[in-house]
């Protein structure tokens, strides 16, 4: 395996966020065993044959860090909360994938029912007991992959602030006594799950961290309030626990997703991969209180579209972090010209130096039972973030 030491990682010019398009056949192993047709150890054999070529694939393209794909999950969510007992859900989720309604108009903002019975963190679920490690499932995903990459593996995680945002934590008062109590084991947990996976000499970490953006959009804020929840004490909370997690981990680089949502849909009247979102609302409310406060070496932006704002509150970015612009989406299959993605990353680099800027695409690829374009087209889109990576920083 490659041996990118610690300051070449934090250094990255080129990164993605985790999620890649699943192939076909695996889309249809997962269906087929979602509806109890297939055996765990027929799931396992498809997503090691998968994982192998999507590895394959992104070091034949160039990338200087790869993942699995997070082809053994059907959401990014389940590192966690498929890794846990202790969540009131449903015994078959495969039901939930089945059938799941999702707002399907294109060019709008996707909306679900988080109080359906479905998968905890997906849907807003409480805990009928203390919630317990039974699997280290992003320990398992690096083992495999890291027996035969060539180059550095990343592994993805779940951060506490989306996790506590899907915890009903007003049921069952008796098992947590509220978010306070129930960040605090969360936290526990996670680094539980950390600490094995430094062990076994993992030196990238993502957290992913979408809800952060809940934090300037209203609808997201009103939704709090409503719970009686207070937002300020949550972001608060949310920030102490990121750091929490990832204290004390000398060697490894820590990452930090934050997006609006990766919804998309096809739009009827084109057939063409158009985008949606689950909130709204720029950086600039919480720049100065998130990118200061984090104590992640790298900070994975969502900068794809206008719901992001402009690039003016990265000036409050210190100056050992790197910001990675997400400048490429996921949402649609029209490729970004190579000239417009480098003169966006000089409007960034006004605010931050060009060593402190890195480019990837604004989400994952993935979402198995999401809408997503093709693998063809996943790969032309790494080809242009390299080349212009190339192009920019040599």
């Amino acid at each position: 395996m490659n041996s990118s030491s610690t300051e070449d990682l934090k250094r990255l010019r080129t990164d993605h966020i985790g999620s890649l398009v699943r192939p076909a056949k695996l889309r249809e192993t997962f269906a087929r065993y979602d509806r109890r047709r297939l055996s765990n150890e027929e799931l396992r054999l498809a997503q090691d044959e998968a994982i192998r070529e999507v590895i394959a694939g992104q070091e034949a393209h160039g990338l200087p860090v790869v993942t699995d794909g997070e082809f053994r999950r059907h959401s990014f969510q389940e590192s966690f909360s498929e890794a846990v007992s202790g969540f009131d859900v449903p015994k078959d989720i495969g039901v939930y994938y089945e059938h799941r309604q999702l707002n399907e108009n294109p060019l709008e903002r996707a909306e679900q029912n988080f109080d359906e019975k479905g998968p905890a963190i997906i849907t807003r679920r409480p805990a009928i007991k203390r919630l317990k490690l039974l699997r280290n499932i992003p320990f398992e995903e690096f083992r495999f992959s890291q027996s035969f990459a060539k180059k550095p593996v990343k592994v993805t995680l779940i951060g506490p602030d989306r996790i506590a945002q899907r915890f009903k934590w007003e049921a069952y008062m008796d098992v947590y006594k509220g978010l306070d109590d129930f960040v605090e084991h969360i936290v526990a947990i996670q680094r539980q799950m950390i600490s094995a996976l430094v062990e076994a000499g993992c030196k990238y970490i993502q957290i992913d961290a979408p809800g952060y953006t809940a934090y300037v959009d209203q609808v997201s804020l009103d939704r709090m309030r409503s719970r009686g929840e207070n937002p300020e004490r949550n972001l608060q909370r949310s920030i102490d626990a990121d750091n929490a997690v990832i204290e004390g981990f000398p060697g490894v680089t820590f990452g930090i997703h934050v997006c609006r949502g990766n919804a998309r849909t096809i739009d009827p009247k084109t057939g063409k991969l158009v985008p949606q979102w689950h909130r709204e609302g720029h950086y600039d409310a919480i720049a100065e209180r998130l990118f200061t406060s984090l104590k992640h070496h790298r900070l994975l932006l969502e900068y794809d579209s206008d719901r992001a704002g402009s690039f003016e509150p990265l000036r409050m970015v210190p100056k050992d972090k790197v910001v990675v612009l997400g400048l490429v989406t996921t949402k649609s299959s029209d490729l970004e010209p190579l000239d417009e993605l480098k003169r966006r990353i000089n409007q960034a680099s006004r605010y931050l130096t060009l060593e402190q800027l890195a480019l990837s695409p604004q989400c994952g690829f993935g979402g198995i039972d999401s809408k997503m374009m093709s693998e063809d087209e996943m790969w032309r889109k790494f080809d242009r973030i390299v080349d212009t990576a190339r192009q920019v920083w040599g």
